[in-house]
């Protein structure tokens, strides 16, 4: 039996874990937060539940609905029909079907058209090789025009990728279009998904079976280094102290890898370095009434410096209506240690914007969380950028949420990959 260690409590370190268990390894893991599910854990907003970071479920999320399965969970996964919103220069529109799309007056019939058949293409593509080494802007450029990428697309981009925008992958863009459109009963109507009781539901039965299979987990626990010697594996330093494994499986985010994993090959220490990343700033207000009637809503006006609102209440009803508001931006921008009141002012003023009937007392409450590694950023060929999952080093399997490309970071690619992982 094989003792072994896996690096990260989220989604990806839980079925590496659970996956390693089933197949009769000797595990613990290892989480330096004071809780499991990285940025799907949960926190107490006053006496509800929740997310600090929002999640959702689509139809094509596969890898997911057989863990739900394996854990008793199906009935705890409900579906419901969500609307989509654009706030565009000052005014609300509706979003996300052909008749609001040809209602939209800021384009003419013919790039209308055009976007319109693009979106529907993309989710019934299968073959995204065909996309690799285009740029997303080229390839949204080429395929709706100009004048509809810098009306529907530009300002968003601008928003979520900063400087990063002219070198994203086209496959990486198509992937989060394509699930998203395929996640609807028809043209004209969308359908999410969530847990009852939210990711939590699902953490608490992944942590119950660990357990229950001999894991041992330790909380508060930042693994300092990795040690290996003659290309092999010999364990792990925690607090100081060795610790003895035949195998170490690494989910933490790349960035952390080089600190934690001395002299590996220098063309994968470089790789390694090089993935960038985008962090977020990530508000959710607890409220009176609700911002719109929609679950998501796309936000692209000169006088907002964020990509969109998020209602989760219009997917999950609460007690209280819930709007999440992402600010995301490198950790570098001088913006992004600024006092949590700065964030929670800017925001209130967007809300009060977007709503006009909302005032100052039907906010309830407003959390604020920062997560520097929220998205990695994935330029063309960036399967090239990346080091194989495993390493050079006999036993040391390293991977993050980079690994899911082309598609984009979700539970069900984390439990997918953390199983596969654990397979190698």
């Amino acid at each position: 039996m094989a003792k072994t260690a896996v690096i990260g409590g989220g989604p990806m370190g839980l079925a590496c874990a659970y996956q390693l268990a089933i197949d009769g390894h000797q595990v613990t893991l290892y989480e330096a937060d004071d809780r499991l599910g990285g940025m799907s854990a949960h926190f107490d907003f006053n006496g509800l539940s929740i997310e600090r970071y929002y999640h959702f479920i689509c139809k094509e999320d596969h890898d997911l609905f057989a863990l739900l399965k394996e854990l008793n969970l199906e009935a705890k996964l409900k579906w419901h029909e969500t609307r989509m919103g654009y706030f565009y220069a000052g005014q609300l529109y509706e979003w996300g079907n052909p008749f609001a799309l040809l209602k939209f007056p800021k384009l003419s019939l013919l790039s209308k058209i055009r976007y319109g058949a693009h979106m529907f293409l993309s989710t019934k593509r299968k073959n995204w090789q065909a996309l690799e080494g285009i740029d997303a802007v080229s390839w949204l450029k080429k395929a709706e025009g100009e004048k509809t990428y810098n009306v529907l697309w530009k300002k968003l981009f601008a928003q979520k990728f900063y400087n990063y925008t002219p070198n994203l992958s086209a496959p990486w863009i198509w992937a989060r279009i394509r699930r998203v459109g395929r996640s609807r009963k028809s043209i004209f109507k969308e359908q999410m998904g969530y847990l009852e009781g939210g990711s939590e539901t699902l953490l608490n039965a992944l942590r119950n079976k660990l357990e229950e299979k001999g894991v041992i987990i330790h909380l508060n626990s930042a693994v300092e280094k990795v040690a290996h010697k003659e290309g092999k594996v010999q364990g792990l330093m925690l607090n100081g102290e060795f610790n003895p494994y035949d195998k170490i499986y690494s989910t933490v985010p790349l960035p952390f890898v080089t600190k934690i994993i001395d002299n590996l090959p220098e063309e994968h220490q470089k790789k390694y370095a090089s993935i960038n990343n985008i962090g977020c700033v990530c508000l959710i207000f607890k409220l009176k009434k609700a911002v719109t009637e929609n679950f998501w809503l796309n936000v692209n006006d000169d006088t907002m410096e964020i990509p969109g609102i998020i209602e989760y209440s219009n997917l999950n009803k609460q007690d209280n209506h819930i709007a999440y508001i992402p600010f995301y931006m490198p950790q570098t921008h001088p913006k992004f240690n600024r006092d949590a009141q700065d964030f929670i002012d800017e925001s209130k003023a967007y809300l009060f914007k977007i709503n006009p009937a909302l005032t100052e007392d039907d906010i309830i409450d407003v959390n604020v969380s920062r997560y520097g590694f929220a998205q990695p950023i994935c330029p063309p060929n960036f399967m090239d950028d990346l080091p194989p999952i495993k390493s050079a080093i006999e036993g040391l399997y390293i991977a993050d949420t980079s690994y899911y490309y082309p598609e984009d970071r979700s539970i069900t690619e984390s439990v997918g990959l953390g199983r596969k992982i654990a397979q190698l």
